[in-house]
Formats: structure tokens, sequence, C-alpha cells
């Protein structure tokens, strides 16, 4: 496939880089906030023997990006593009978590940006999937322009789960950056 899963990119406030095993220490940091993971699924992921089966999942998948602070170099989340499971959907954004000091604002939005854009250098569309539940999740990638296309039941690597499918097109996002 002609993608590049783990690009470098650089924006205005944060760099998104390829995982390295020894990111572990500083992504648990912002991984151990428990309400990080009060509206997802795993709830308990901020625990560190639940978080490390999950780091060593992120790192085998070969496809996994950690999400930077620019000024600092702190590692503050991650995020992840994977091929979706559906049949006539391509490349995913997903996974994502943010440490919960940068929520609510604009990095979120840059962070997606940056993915979203790397997608479409090729690709025509993106799409997130995301748990019923997690409510947060699902506002910010409305805000991105993206549009429920349903719910299926899917298995992204944890077993068959019920997700909303969000697909985001490359001719929407160019029309919401101009207005």
């Amino acid at each position: 496939m002609d993608f590049d899963f783990q690009p470098y990119i650089i924006g205005e406030t944060l760099v998104v880089r390829p995982l390295a095993e020894d990111d572990f220490e500083g992504l648990y940091q912002a991984a151990s906030d428990p309400l990080v993971w009060a509206g997802h699924p795993a709830k308990d992921r901020h625990n560190k023997e639940v978080f490390i089966p999950y780091f060593d999942t992120l790192l085998e998948a070969g496809a996994t990006v950690v999400v930077l602070e620019k000024s600092t170099g702190k590692i503050i989340g991650c995020s992840r593009y994977y091929v979706a499971p559906t049949p006539g959907q391509d490349i995913s954004i997903g996974y994502t978590f943010l440490g919960r000091a940068y929520w609510g604002g604009t990095v979120n939005g840059e962070l997606k940006s940056l993915m979203v854009g790397h997608v479409f250098k090729s690709r025509y569309e993106v799409w997130f999937h995301i748990a019923p539940t997690n409510i947060r999740s699902q506002k910010a990638t409305a805000k991105l322009g993206a549009v429920n296309m349903g719910e299926e039941e899917l298995d992204l690597g944890n077993g068959a789960a019920n997700m909303m499918c969000f697909r985001l097109l490359k001719s929407d996002w160019e029309a919401k950056e101009d207005t």
C-alpha cells in the first residue's frame, strides 16, 4: 500500500512522529490519568499493568504516532493510522488519546488536521471508528466535518464491538478549510 503509516509531521504547536520503544514512560504519563479513559470502553487503561500490553500492541502495529508538544518535546498522547476492516473503507485514524491538560483547546483539532492532511495527500476519504459510548470523540470527529455513516460490529484488534463509522471526504475537508 502506498501510504506512510508513520509520518513525521511538524505543525504549529505539535510534532507527530513514529512511536518508539523508548516512548513508554512519556506516553504512560499522558495515559495515567483515570479521567482520560472515563468515556472509553477500556476504562482501566490508566493502570500500568493494563497500559503495558496496550503500548506493546501500538508498537507492534507499526502505524502509531506519538504527539509531542513542540515547545517542550513532551509526549502528550498518541494516535494511529490503520486500514479499515470494512470493504470499501480505506485509511482510518483512531486509537487517539491526549492528556487531559490538552482537552478543550486547539490541540485535538491541530492533531487531526495534521493527520487528515497526511491522508489527503494520497486518498480522497478517511474513516474514524468510535465506540457509541465515547461522546467526546464523536463530538470532536463531527467538528472535523466527518459524517456518521452508521454503526457496524467491527474487530479493531480487541474483539468485535459495535462502532460508529464516520467518514470525512477530502472535498468536504477542503471546503471547510476554505471557510
